[in-house]
């Protein structure tokens, strides 16, 4: 059943729902259409005046919205999936509850899905088109540029030249990148020569253990300037290098990964990345570690309460290409993925020391690809334990001019 034939029939049930007792919906509705599937206990709601949709049954909107759900499984459909949830907050709170995170259903729902980790067994496609007249790079869902207006903006990027650095504002809409707007979600920060980058995020991982390895730092607003719902702060995530070529005989770009926040343990069998469940919502709380106003001094007694538990952090590198006799160049084998060749082309790897138990397919495997398909367009295709937003990042770094590199 699609989306509007749900509506237009709820909107036939709604007149007789308030005159109707629970137990006569359950007894004639429930049973009537849904016998043959089977709902698990969803705790009572209480109800709120949130209008006209609020006060429908909890076990009738787990169904449709599940149904909704195991139907839409591509983009742009999917959005219907989206327009459950901005219904009313009964709605949304069920809809959170169905919906997967990108590792286990490998799918892109909401904003936080860009946060977190992508499917284990397989890559989400997108591609990046570049504006060279405004310097805004934007991240799309999908394996190629289509016709119409409809390809679905993931993340946005505009880069900003500054005296001994270049940066990178990533935004979830490509018209304000802010760091006081509610939009912004992090930023990428180069040296002065354009072979090391600082990627940072505005939460801090959910892993307690990996936020005692990050380090914060100081604030860029007076806590009065800017909304209390946005992050005043920054937390260093990762860190990419690229090795100086200056004499230019080691042939391609050399470049290495290492994600602080994310564990090495993360690619064994059995292990886990940080997972963010949703954006922050409040940042004035005094006991949220992503407070602006927490103090250095309430950090330390925080992290002073448990001993740190230290980790390795997962290290990922360029895979070495091969060289073409035939075709005089180096290669890499993208799966039909990169057609035009260039020196921002790359495929990354982990970078596991044999200590750690790591099975070679899984160093072997690509973690994130990346390359040129057209004239400002380049795809980039990423995996588990990769986010959306830290691919999007490291292919942004790929971006600037680095002529000691190449």
């Amino acid at each position: 059943m699609s989306f509007k034939g749900l509506v237009r029939e709820l909107r036939e049930m709604r007149d007789g729902i308030g005159s109707m007792s629970r137990r006569g919906i359950e007894g004639r509705h429930w049973r009537s259409r849904t016998r043959s599937h089977i709902a698990p206990d969803v705790a009572p709601v209480e109800l709120v005046d949130q209008g006209q949709w609020a006060n429908l049954p909890p076990e009738l909107l787990l169904d449709i919205i599940r149904r909704i759900e195991e139907s839409e499984t591509t983009w742009p459909a999917r959005t219907v999936v989206v327009y459950c949830a901005s219904v009313c907050k009964s709605w949304r709170d069920i809809t959170k509850e169905i919906v997967k995170t990108p590792e286990e259903c490998g799918r892109l729902t909401f904003p936080i899905s860009l946060k977190q980790p992508g499917p284990r067994d397989a890559l989400i496609q997108c591609y990046i088109k570049r504006d060279r007249a405004t310097s805004i790079h934007r991240l799309y869902f999908g394996l190629t540029p289509s016709e119409g207006e409809s390809d679905k903006l993931l993340l946005a990027a505009k880069k900003i030249r500054k005296a001994t650095s270049t940066e990178f504002a990533l935004s979830l809409v490509s018209d304000d990148f802010s760091r006081a707007s509610s939009t912004y979600v992090g930023k990428l920060r180069s040296n002065f020569l354009g072979t090391k980058f600082t990627i940072y995020d505005t939460q801090p991982p959910t892993d307690a253990a990996i936020q005692h390895n990050l380090n914060r730092s100081s604030q860029r607003f007076h806590k009065k300037q800017v909304s209390p719902r946005v992050p005043a702060c920054s937390y260093s995530i990762a860190t990419i290098s690229y090795e100086l070529n200056v004499l230019r005989t080691r042939g391609p770009r050399r470049m290495n990964c290492i994600m602080h926040s994310i564990p090495v343990s993360s690619i064994q069998e059995g292990g886990t990345a940080p997972t963010p469940k949703s954006f922050p919502h409040s940042f004035d709380d005094k006991h949220s570690p992503s407070s602006p106003s927490l103090k250095s001094k309430d950090l330390n007694a925080t992290s002073s309460s448990s001993s740190p538990i230290c980790f390795d952090p997962l290290t990922l590198k360029n895979k070495a290409p091969r060289w073409h006799e035939q075709l005089q160049c180096w290669c890499l084998n993208f799966k039909g993925r990169v057609t035009v060749a260039s020196v921002k082309n790359f495929q990354l790897v982990a970078s596991v020391d044999p200590s750690h138990n790591v099975s070679a397919a899984e160093q072997d495997k690509v973690i994130l690809q990346f390359g040129k398909i057209g004239k400002d367009i380049f795809t980039m295709d990423y995996r588990y334990p990769l986010s959306a937003f830290q691919a999007f990042a490291i292919c942004l770094s790929s971006f600037d001019t680095k002529p000691a590199c190449e």
